[in-house]
């Protein structure tokens, strides 16, 4: 019996993740959290010394959403 091949989809747990700002407090598409204004450079991305640490240079950073 020949059945049809379904196309492959990368498992979330293998995807490749863009790096974790140090302001981020978990990685991108993590349910239950959401982007936000970067707290420490009021969403410019740049501080002092050039780019903001905390976001480097996007100006957002991941923040834990909800309740608990």
């Amino acid at each position: 019996m020949n059945r049809p091949t379904e196309p492959r989809t990368q498992d979330s747990t293998t995807a490749p993740q863009a790096p974790m700002a140090p302001g981020d407090q978990a990685p991108a598409g993590t349910p239950g959290t959401g982007e936000t204004v970067c707290p420490s450079c009021g969403g410019s991305g740049k501080a002092q010394a050039g780019t903001c640490p905390e976001c480097r240079g996007s100006g957002k950073v991941i923040i834990g959403i909800g309740g608990a």
